[in-house]
């Protein structure tokens, strides 16, 4: 039985939804074609219709009964379709054939493509690693390398296990774990993670965690198990499907009983095919989905706004999704008789030549706020971790943190120096300039926030859903961000499987749970959440591909809109469903009285799906209020 079982299911899927629709097209020219009466052929060609659209409902029908007597709408449809073919009603059974088959193709246009960001995933995954035995380096496959290994990094490769740095300083791009906008200085006694890309400096690490217990492996897990365990959502129709299905045998039968008359119980079990119910959520959804499109976003799971509908907490990434991702320069200070704009041009004209992110962001910002060429700098260095040094205009710049500046005979007023704190309390990064050895001021570097994220907080409150910021940064800037934007629920220093535990713990609350991120970090807690929203362009292809939905264009202002939208669309399918309910029940005493026959009774319901359709068409041109 088992075998025949995974033939039928292997039949049923074979083509996908190009098969699907040559079916519906020649089921829905035979059902023309029977009215008209255009072809003269010894059989009914309505026929056409009940083998193509008819045959794969019972056989799935068959399939859920037999395997785990699963009673679904397609047991009904099937029971309707049998019936109308041995009281010779060939057109009803075709009909609604094409009808329940039009519906089910439309659930399947909802459905996302799969997604491939396991497989992104273990792309990032190191494949070697140059570990040094007796003074010689060997290049040596990452999975083979064993704990206290000895191994060497270079600039702009990534570390392919987890480890501390033994020699070496250098700046770690922490973006692939921690989502943070900008590289972190490591020195000797720091860890180090796989799957980071090491910038600037090369360093020698002693390996602590490798193979599957290394950190990029760990979240390739974190990723996996967080897809497995999200629930798909049933349909409607389908909850309801036993109490229909019981229904309208028990009013066919009892119909049969006391009238004697087969056609008026054949009728009720047509009239009772829930065409209008199959159709109510996939055609809302379709639409809904049709105005999100319009607004920025790109759903890529059908039942997505199902589960949005439910969110009460939403948790947001800090960097790229709140702020904009880029560091700029918020504040130029002086500590000496140089002014702002000496001290800026100085610092901008040391930095042209560093490859850091930081100093390209000094430079970006300086050319765009003043509009003029740098002066040449000569003599440049970099000391990776540290900051750099050059001439510019017969003077010696240095340009770097404080720790570097005072081992290197700079002359520091410390009671001066100390304005800095309050940027470093804020979570800004600090840029001290010395010039000819005697500190001068300072640059402070922050990440800014989007012009729109404090609208969008605010409008998220008055939906009745709670922001929540999970961010890889320090506490510091996490509560300088929540601060800014009124968001009161902060957890700083997060980890991929620290976000995924805080997700989690809301979800066993009974939270329902939608998460906003970026970065190749985020992706666990994409996967984990009810619905997981990524930031289509800024934000990396792997957590795109780990989201439900993309925010195509990153206007997050138009995120109360996708919930609000949410919320309507479940709206739309609840009063679809109740419209196509009742029209069954009424149709079925029509039915018990001999009002309506089998071909009218289809017509009937057809007219109700319809009606469906139309409302469902409705949410294409809704817009959210605005308070």
């Amino acid at each position: 039985m088992k075998t025949l079982m995974e033939k039928l299911e292997n039949f049923l899927e074979l083509g996908g939804i190009k098969k699907d629709i040559a079916c519906l097209v020649l089921g829905g020219i035979s059902l023309v074609l029977s009215l008209t009466d255009a072809v003269s052929l010894p059989f009914d060609i309505a026929w056409v219709a009940i083998i193509l659209c008819g045959l794969p409902i019972i056989l799935e029908a068959i399939i859920g009964l037999v395997t785990s007597f699963d009673v679904k709408a397609d047991v009904l449809v099937s029971l309707a379709l049998i019936a109308s073919i041995c009281i010779g009603e060939d057109f009803a059974a075709g009909e609604v054939a094409f009808i329940m088959q039009l519906g089910a193709l439309l659930e399947d246009l909802t459905v996302a493509k799969a997604r491939a960001g396991i497989e992104k995933l273990v792309h990032l995954t190191p494949q070697t690693a140059r570990v040094i035995t007796n003074g010689t380096e060997k290049i040596v496959a990452a999975e083979a390398v064993k704990i206290n290994d000895l191994i060497r990094v270079l600039p702009g490769e990534t570390i392919p296990v987890d480890g501390v740095i033994v020699s070496g300083q250098t700046s770690i791009n922490q973006a692939v774990m921690t989502g943070e906008s900008l590289p972190v200085d490591k020195s000797v006694g720091d860890d180090v993670s796989s799957g980071t890309v090491n910038q600037f400096g090369a360093f020698e690490m002693k390996a602590t965690k490798v193979g599957e217990d290394s950190s990029i492996q760990r979240m390739i897990r974190l990723v996996q198990s967080a897809d497995a365990g999200k629930a798909k959502i049933v349909s409607l129709a389908d909850r309801w499907a036993t109490w229909i299905v019981v229904i309208a045998l028990t009013a066919a039968a009892l119909t049969w009983i006391v009238t004697g008359e087969i056609i008026r119980a054949v009728t009720i079990l047509v009239v009772f095919c829930p065409c209008a119910l199959v159709l109510a959520t996939p055609t809302a959804i379709m639409a809904a989905i049709g105005n999100a499109t319009k607004h920025g976003f790109l759903v890529r799971e059908g039942d997505a706004l199902e589960r949005l509908a439910k969110v009460s907490k939403i948790t947001f990434d800090k960097t790229g999704t709140l702020t904009y991702g880029t560091p700029k320069v918020t504040t130029v200070e002086s500590l000496s008789e140089y002014d702002r704009e000496t001290i800026y041009a100085f610092a901008a004209a040391t930095e042209q030549m560093s490859e850091h992110p930081l100093g390209k962001a000094i430079v970006r910002c300086y050319k765009a706020e003043n509009k003029k060429e740098l002066p040449v700098s000569e003599n440049f260095q970099m000391m990776p971790g540290e900051g750099v040094t050059a001439t510019v205009n017969g003077k010696v710049i240095k340009a770097g943190n404080l720790k570097w500046l005072s081992k290197d005979n700079t002359k520091i007023d410390v009671a001066l120096a100390s304005k800095a704190g309050k940027y470093l309390n804020n979570g800004s990064t600090v840029i001290y300039i010395a010039i000819d050895n005697l500190l001068v001021g300072f640059v402070v570097l922050s990440d800014s926030v989007r012009e729109e994220s404090a609208q969008m907080i605010d409008s998220l409150y008055q939906l009745d859903v709670q922001p929540v910021l999970l961010t890889g940064d320090n506490q510091n800037a996490a509560s300088a961000i929540g601060e800014k934007l009124n968001i009161n629920e902060i957890h700083a220093n997060c980890l991929p499987e620290d976000k995924l535990k805080y997700i989690e713990s809301y979800q066993t609350k009974g939270d329902a749970v939608c998460m906003i991120g970026d970065g190749i970090n985020d992706a666990p807690a994409l996967k984990k959440a009810d619905v997981g929203i990524a930031m289509g362009g800024i934000g990396s292809d792997i957590a795109v591909d780990a989201a439900d939905i993309a925010l195509v264009d990153d206007e997050v202002k138009e995120l109360p809109h996708l919930l609000a939208l949410s919320k309507r669309m479940m709206t739309t399918i609840k009063l679809n469903m109740i419209f196509s309910m009742g029209l069954n029940f009424l149709a079925i005493v029509l039915a018990m009285i001999g009002t309506l026959n089998p071909v009218i009774g289809a017509l009937v319901h057809n007219a109700g799906s319809v009606i469906v359709i139309i409302n469902s068409a409705l949410l294409l041109r809704w817009k959210k209020s605005q308070k």
